[in-house]
């Protein structure tokens, strides 16, 4: 799409840690940038920044140096009470494990951060059977997690990442878990939610396959982004 505008624009992204004496360099210096309704997968050997870039993007972690801009808003800067209204309204989160609360339905866990941010409890499960029809699960809405498979569970927690209608969607190995199968059908109702919903999506992955879905490809290596490659059309 010619006409999308830039959601994301990550520059000079510097991310250190201290241990002991030494300083590790996470991130050294991330710069790029994805426009509104698209698809990025970030990948790279263990330890090469992944998540720690995608928590940064997120507001579960800060840069010590670099710009993260979402739309307008530059983020880095925010105050603690600023960034968990960021994270509510603005981010959907999927991780590796699904972090479902056990004692609550499929139905209950979709629509409960939509109650909590103040929408209408029918609004909210409205949308959250809305988004279980998306996932294939609209006849398992009543279950609880430990009547689920660990991909159903997956497909609920994917759900649920969309609920409070967010503009970004940020997954971090969200098919590390599951076996072959249940991995190309969580990736598959991923991409194709997050397309169907005109949300842009960032996946951290080791998986090829489900990497080679996005629309855009960035490599992490030591901290740096060595090799970046974008499709200017939409996810197919």
């Amino acid at each position: 799409m010619n006409e999308s505008k830039i959601l994301l624009k990550v520059t000079n992204v510097v991310k250190n840690y201290i241990s002991g004496a030494e300083t590790l360099n996470i991130l050294k210096g991330i710069n790029f940038e994805i426009n509104e309704g698209m698809s990025a997968a970030v990948s790279g050997r263990s330890g090469s920044g992944k998540s720690t870039l995608l928590n940064i993007i997120g507001g579960l972690d800060r840069a010590d140096e670099g710009s993260v801009l979402i739309g307008n808003d530059e983020i880095t800067s925010l105050s603690e009470k600023e960034m968990s209204l960021y994270r509510s309204k603005r981010i959907g989160f999927i991780f590796q494990f699904h972090y479902l609360l056990k004692d609550f339905t499929a139905l209950e866990n979709v629509m409960l951060p939509a109650y909590i941010a103040g929408i209408k409890k029918k609004e909210a499960i409205d949308a959250a059977m809305s988004l279980l029809a998306d996932v294939k699960l609209d006849d398992r809405r009543g279950h609880f997690p430990s009547q689920l498979s660990g991909g159903e569970r997956q497909r609920v927690a994917v759900a649920r990442s969309m609920v409070n209608d967010p503009a970004l969607i940020l997954a971090d190995e969200p098919t590390g878990n599951l076996d072959p199968q249940n991995s190309e059908l969580v990736a598959q109702l991923l991409y194709e939610g997050a397309q169907k919903r005109g949300k842009t999506l960032i996946v951290v992955t080791h998986d090829k396959n489900v990497a080679a879905r996005a629309s855009v490809q960035l490599f992490l290596e030591n901290g740096q982004l060595i090799q970046s490659s974008l499709d200017e059309g939409r996810d197919s």
